[in-house]
Formats: structure tokens, C-alpha cells, sequence
């Protein structure tokens, strides 16, 4: 990296490294823009994943069940949490990237976790996942444990995150859906009703400006396509899908809020009501044994996916050292290790690192001065929040569909045609959307690697920590054959 000494330098620059950087205050600016234009859908796509989701109890994000009001907080909490969070990355990691709600761990959260125990105790264990992170990371032990696991299945997590994005993208659009055969293609198998209308333009509208390399492309999409489904709803009265009951009345209606014009533009939400905590509860909930192993796959997933971020901005970035290493990587970590702890206790699920930051990154962005540009900006989107309401399923579904696709390009780095790498990261990937489980996909992935080590005589390519992990796993999938035998 090509750096400037200049000893006569601001202090602030100096933390910043802005000159050393090679950069200057309007580009940190531009960058930090940028950034947030690119990732700013987060605010409206992380309600219709959390904010929709019913805990076992039937209840919302917040206790309630309005599900209006549960978008409408989250939205809030998201940016609250995003701005604090990328603002701190900022001051503190001195580095262009930003914080928000992870997607992939927030659909581990709804579709998961939520469905068998309160959000309360939902949020607990994101809150313990991070707290666990924090304190790898403060030993020294996070890169230990990253180094422990081969790259091909740390890419093929990555990958099968995203194909179940995108398969959630899909249903939630109404162009898969459940049925005989087990799975259908939209309306009795026609593409009918001007929702999937909404949502095929959507899509093919996020397709070229992504294509086309256009910045705050997402965005662009999630806006343009939700004023389509206004004018579509206040002209052809197509109303929703479900009825008070929640069953189907109308098959080719809105899968979620039937979109209108609203009453307010500007408006505040007070996202309080989000946080509460139960950080043990879940272990009473679904067990140790399950708590534990859930925990340990929002950890992983968490992991990863901010060390293959990191190094790949600071790649683009030009920003490592000469032996290959991220200036301030440990405050780095720091940063997003707290984040996922506020994540869980603001109600919004684990926030980490955002690959979107490349954004700004592309357009200039060094210094952590960016990230404040950004953080400043999520926390202004608050004011909007209420926004979020008069989006359908069917205009954010393209979005869930092509970030499922960047996700899915790590695919490309596992080695295919090395059958004891291959054969893991596939189950790996495949696992994950044809099981609707995260946890499934690491799992079959960990074990299936442990095992062919064993059958070909290459058991001591094993690491001690490795046979941990995927004992653990084993443990997991035997849980209620263990429960038969024992009589528990």
C-alpha cells in the first residue's frame, strides 16, 4: 500500500490515517454516500424478514401482534442500530466499511429460531453469540478457530446463505410455493396476478441496473418497484392474499402489506418497545443441547462471513499490509463482535459487516471517516421508518433473489474437483434452502469433511478443534435417537 507521511498533519487525520491513506475529506464524504445508498435497503428488507416472523407464542418483534407496528419498529431499530454501530466501526476500527443487520443471520433469526421460542429468547441468543465473539476475538482465538475450518466450506457457507435467500426471495414472492408436488411454480402454475407481475419486473429491473453496475442499484429497484404496486393497487383494487383467518381467500393478492399511498412521509417510530431480552431463556425453551448448537451456527455463520468481508474490502482497498495482514483488523473484529450484541439487544438480529461497503470503497472511501458519513445517514433514515409499511413482499423479494446471487458467487473459489472438499461443500450448500436450515447445511458439510479425513486415512489433517466442532454436530442430528435410547 502507498502511504504519505506528513508529520505536520490535523491529530484527526492522523487517527483517521487520512493522508497516509492517500485520501481527503470530500471523498471520504462521496465515499460514505455512496456506501449507504448501496446498502440502504437493509432498513426496509430486514422488517419484512424479522419484523413478519411469529415467535412461538404467535407474537411480533416487540410482543405484539399488529404486524404493521412489528415492520415499523424494526425498521427503526435497524438504522438506530446500523448508524451507532457503522458510526463506532468508524471512530474505532478506522476503516470504509458498514455495520448492519446481516442478512442470512437475520433469516436464521424469523425462520429458525423464532418459530420455537419467544423473540425475547430469540434475541438472547444472538446477544450470547456475540458476547462469544467478542471475547474470541479479545484471546485471540477467533482466528484459531477460523483457520481450523478448510476455505472451501467457509466458501460454500457463504454460497448455500445465499441460495436460501434467494429460496425465500422466491416463496415470498409467490413463485414457489408449497403444494403437490411438493414444490409449485406461482399460481397453479401460471404466472398470475399482477403481485408476481410486480415482483418479475422487479426482478428483471434489479438484473440490469446490477448488471449495469449501478450504484444504489438495490435500492433504485426496492423504490421503483414498490411505486408500481401502488399505482397497480389503487387502480386495479387487488387486495390480499389472506383473509382475517390467514387463509388464502385471494391467490393472486399481495403476500404481505397491500400497498398504499400513506398518511405520512416523515415520521419517528420509537423502536423501545424491541428491547427485551431473555439471554437464557431459549436453553429452557428448546434445550442446551439445541440452544447451544444454535448459538454456535449464528457464531459460525457470523465468523466467516466478517473475516471473508474484511480481508476482500481491505484487498480492494489497498489497504493491507506488506505480510498480508488488515491494519487494525483487531478493532475491527472489536467493532463488529459489539455489533452483534447490540443487534440482539436492540431486536434487530446480529449486525456485522456489509460486502455492500465496496460501494464506497470503489468510489474512493480509505479512512473510517466514510463509515461516519454512513452511520449518520442510518441514523437519519429513522425518520422514515414508517415507510416500510406500504412495501409488499413482492416488490423486496427481487432483492432477497440477487443478493442470494452475490452471495452464491463464492461458489466459484471451492475446488470442485477435489472430491473431500467437494462433496462437503455441496452438501453444504444444498442443505441449507432444500431444508430451510442454516444449521443443517453447516452441519452435513463439518461432518461429511470429518468422515471422508477418516475414510481415506487422513485423519490427522483433522484439527482437534474440528473434531469438536463436528461431534457437536453429530450430537445434534442424533439428538431424538439419543432421546429414544436413553428414554429422556
Amino acid at each position: 500500500m502507498a502511504t504519505t507521511t506528513n508529520n505536520n498533519v490535523p491529530g484527526w487525520d492522523r487517527w483517521f490515517h487520512l493522508t497516509e491513506r492517500g485520501s481527503n475529506l470530500s471523498t471520504e464524504i462521496r465515499g460514505g454516500v455512496v456506501t449507504f445508498i448501496t446498502m440502504a435497503y437493509i432498513v426496509v428488507l430486514n422488517p419484512l424478514i424479522v419484523g413478519t416472523a411469529k415467535d412461538v407464542n404467535g407474537n411480533f418483534p416487540g410482543g405484539g401482534t399488529d404486524i404493521g407496528q412489528s415492520i415499523s419498529l424494526v425498521a427503526a431499530a435497524t438504522a438506530l442500530i446500523a448508524g451507532l454501530m457503522t458510526i463506532f466501526m468508524g471512530v474505532y476500527g478506522r476503516f470504509p466499511i458498514a455495520i448492519a443487520a446481516g442478512l442470512g443471520l437475520n433469516g436464521f433469526l424469523a425462520f429458525g429460531l423464532a418459530p420455537h421460542m419467544t423473540w425475547a429468547q430469540a434475541f438472547g441468543l444472538v446477544v450470547i453469540e456475540g458476547i462469544i465473539v467478542l471475547l474470541l476475538v479479545l484471546t485471540g482465538f477467533r482466528k484459531a478457530v477460523f483457520h481450523a475450518v478448510p476455505d472451501a466450506l467457509k466458501y460454500s457457507i457463504g454460497a448455500g446463505i445465499g441460495l436460501f435467500i434467494a429460496l425465500i426471495g422466491l416463496v415470498d414472492s409467490g413463485i414457489v410455493r408449497g403444494g403437490v408436488p411438493l414444490i409449485t411454480f406461482a399460481v397453479y402454475g401460471e404466472l398470475a396476478g399482477w403481485p408476481i407481475f410486480t415482483f418479475v419486473f422487479g426482478l428483471l429491473l434489479l438484473i440490469v441496473l446490477v448488471a449495469r453496475g449501478t450504484r444504489g442499484g438495490i435500492l433504485i429497484g426496492l423504490v421503483t418497484t414498490t411505486i408500481l404496486a401502488i399505482i397497480l393497487e389503487n387502480t386495479m383494487k387487488i387486495g390480499p392474499m389472506k383473509d382475517n383467518t390467514g387463509a388464502v381467500a385471494n391467490p393472486t393478492g399481495w403476500g404481505l402489506n397491500v400497498p398504499s399511498v400513506p398518511d405520512k412521509i416523515i415520521g419517528f417510530v420509537n423502536p423501545s418497545p424491541l428491547f427485551q431480552m431473555d439471554l437464557f431463556g431459549a436453553f429452557n425453551a428448546i434445550g442446551a443441547l439445541a440452544a447451544g448448537l444454535a448459538v454456535f451456527s449464528l457464531l459460525l455463520s457470523d465468523f466467516f462471513d466478517t473475516i471473508g468481508t474484511v480481508t476482500g474490502l481491505a484487498a480492494e482497498a489497498d489497504l493491507l499490509t506488506a505480510d498480508g495482514e488488515v491494519e487494525h483488523l483487531g478493532e475491527i473484529l472489536t467493532v463488529d463482535s459489539v455489533a452483534a450484541i447490540a443487534g440482539g439487544l436492540g431486536g434487530t438480529s446480529s449486525n456485522t459487516a456489509y460486502i455492500e461497503s465496496a460501494s464506497g470503497i470503489g468510489d474512493g472511501a480509505r479512512t473510517g471517516i466514510a463509515s461516519l458519513v454512513t452511520g449518520g445517514l442510518f441514523l437519519l433514515a429513522m425518520f422514515i421508518a414508517p415507510l416500510t409499511k406500504i412495501v409488499p413482499y413482492e416488490a423486496a423479494a427481487p432483492a432477497l433473489v440477487i443478493v442470494g446471487f452475490l452471495m452464491m458467487t463464492q461458489i466459484r473459489r471451492v475446488p470442485w474437483e477435489d472430491f473431500e472438499v467437494a462433496i462437503p461443500a455441496f452438501l453444504t450448500v444444498i442443505l441449507m434452502p432444500f431444508t430451510y436450515s442454516i444449521t443443517n447445511g453447516i452441519g452435513a458439510g463439518m461432518v461429511s469433511y470429518v468422515l471422508i479425513k477418516v475414510a481415506k486415512g487422513k485423519s490427522k489433517e483433522v484439527t482437534p478443534l474440528l473434531w469438536v466442532i463436528a461431534a457437536a454436530f453429530v450430537i445434534y442430528f442424533a439428538v431424538h435417537p439419543l432421546k429414544e435410547l436413553f428414554g429422556v
